[in-house]
């Protein structure tokens, strides 16, 4: 199995992406999807010792996960985390370019169907092709 952890600035936003990831991925059968996001007292923000912790939880219970994080702190606070990780545990975590709710939904539902880390974290990636209009 593989995970999927949504990274963001926003507690909210985190919990709405991991909603509709586990929504559309049909309800997260076999496919274990957690969001992250706030400084943990409300306001915006990120913190690398909260990331590290699920981060590690969820590799604990995973074949690995794909990091899906908004913007750019995230992302770096994602690298710091994945950085503090025993390097067995680091390979199997994947930071993935993608758009965040994009990517965490494509990637839930790539996971819910067996695929593994390389499989999800592409399709993950493969989300910033996604058009919304012909322009």
């Amino acid at each position: 199995m593989i995970g999927v952890l949504v990274v963001s600035h926003s507690a909210d936003a985190a919990k709405g992406i991991m909603d509709i990831a586990v929504e559309m991925s049909g309800g997260a059968r076999g496919v274990l999807i957690t969001g992250i996001g706030g400084d943990g007292e409300g306001g915006l923000g990120v913190s690398v010792s909260r990331i590290f912790g699920v981060l590690a939880d969820m590799l604990s219970k995973t074949d690995g996960v794909v990091i899906v994080p908004d913007l750019g702190s995230s992302v770096l606070s994602a690298r710091a985390a994945v950085e503090l990780l025993d390097p067995e545990d680091a390979a199997r975590s994947v930071i993935a370019d993608a758009p965040a709710l994009e990517g965490a939904m494509m990637a839930a539902v790539e996971a819910s169907i067996g695929s593994d880390l390389a499989a999800v974290a592409e399709c993950a990636i493969e989300a910033r092709n996604l058009r919304k209009n012909d322009r």
